[in-house]
């Protein structure tokens, strides 16, 4: 077996309001661990409906009876980004060997790619975010998931991570959860490198 996590692609997926370019230095702190990966951080399809950066989807007027209908509105161009990146990257065939990375509204959208069953990736680690697919569930059950969360974060709250990673569970995923005491909404250096430790992990073989 080999130590190193060869043949990886790693698809980074910011948060409302935000660009590839916030997560992109994930890349460079997981270059050592990941030595063979290629990191891709995208801007979301839309331009953020509050004047700077972009969305996957929109939050003016977000409820929680309406916000799964967004997600399902969303996913056309989401998958659009996602096969594009991952064609001219040659993973198209290779599914197993890529990872979804999300910081709040892209952990939304990277555990419904996963949980919706339509993007059966390697891996997902989502940093601050939650689960807010519509139901059926129907993943596929060999990705591996890491969720990370503050538990400071005053704009979704860490509950919402124990909350996915429990209906999860229940539907036969592997997940991981790490809670940082006094984190707010943010990607922790902890966290940060506990994340490159579980890719490195997830993609042995």
């Amino acid at each position: 077996m080999s130590t190193t996590a060869t043949n990886i692609l790693v698809i980074m997926l910011h948060g409302v309001g935000s660009s590839g370019n916030d997560l992109a230095p994930l890349g460079h702190t997981w270059k050592a661990t990941l030595p063979n990966a290629v990191f891709v951080s995208t801007n979301a399809p839309a331009p953020s409906s509050f004047g700077s950066g972009y969305q996957w989807f929109s939050v003016a007027g977000v409820t929680e009876e309406n916000r799964s209908a967004r997600i399902v509105a969303a996913r056309p161009s989401f998958d659009r980004v996602i096969s594009w990146i991952i064609a001219e990257n040659g993973f198209a065939d290779k599914l197993d060997r890529v990872a979804l990375v999300g910081f709040s509204q892209g952990t939304i959208m990277a555990l419904d790619a996963v949980a919706s069953g339509r993007w059966p990736v390697g891996a997902v680690v989502g940093f601050s975010g939650r689960l807010a697919s519509p139901l059926p569930l129907q993943p596929a059950l060999e990705t591996s998931i890491l969720l990370v969360h503050g538990s400071a974060d005053p704009v979704i709250p860490a509950t919402e991570t124990s909350e996915a990673a429990a209906a999860l569970q229940t539907i036969g995923l592997k997940v991981e959860t790490i809670t940082l005491a006094g984190v707010p909404h943010t990607i922790a250096a902890e966290g940060a490198a506990r994340a490159g430790s579980f890719l490195a992990e997830a993609f042995l073989k």
